[in-house]
């Protein structure tokens, strides 16, 4: 195998040059691999945390400020296990959700029920104002599908999906918070809506 250096593997991201990706998926993947699935992760998981960390470099490669201060190995590994533990934390987060919601279920009374229809029919009446696009993201984003799987399926590039994501849990949130009947239900003293 060709061997690249740092400033090498630098300069060929910059210019979008795909032999030195298979590169460093020869290279470095398997440390991924070994990172992620030691920590609870799947060797799928590892490929999906090494492909988000090669967009994470080359969004930062492509400002004019970046300079790499320590072996591109340990920066590609840096940021593959702040990806991991990032999603870790939203896998317990989730478990923990639906852990509460099984332990409260049972104790839930007729108010508290009735009171989660009218979150949930709000929630979908502000949610279908959206525009198309933003329905579609929001949808996938909640399914867990990656940004860059979300890219692909709807033919966008990863930093359009990234930035019309946020925007749209933005208007999402303003436009509920806005909405005459949450504004009504926030008045009435009910527990505030939260959307994640």
């Amino acid at each position: 195998m060709v061997e690249f250096t740092d400033i090498e593997i630098i300069d060929c991201l910059r210019n979008r040059q795909s032999h030195v990706v298979k590169y460093l998926s020869e290279r470095y993947l398997p440390m991924i691999r070994l990172m992620v699935t030691q920590n609870h992760g799947t060797p799928e998981d590892a490929k999906d945390i090494f492909q988000d960390g090669l967009i994470i470099i080359l969004e930062r490669i492509d400002t004019n400020q970046f300079v790499l201060t320590c072996k591109f190995k340990s920066f590609l590994f840096s940021i593959c296990e702040k990806l991991w533990l990032r999603a870790l934390e939203k896998r317990r987060a989730a478990a923990n959700y639906f852990i509460r919601k099984e332990d409260t279920s049972s104790d839930q009374d007729f108010t508290e029920v009735y009171d989660n229809q009218i979150y949930e029919k709000l929630f979908y009446e502000v949610f279908d104002t959206l525009d198309p696009v933003s329905k579609d993201i929001l949808s996938l984003f909640w399914q867990e599908f990656s940004l860059i799987e979300i890219a692909e399926k709807l033919g966008y590039t990863y930093g359009y999906i990234r930035k019309k994501k946020s925007e749209c849990q933005s208007e999402l949130l303003k436009r509920i918070s806005n909405h005459p009947d949450y504004l009504r239900i926030k008045h009435s003293g009910l527990p505030k809506l939260e959307v994640v």
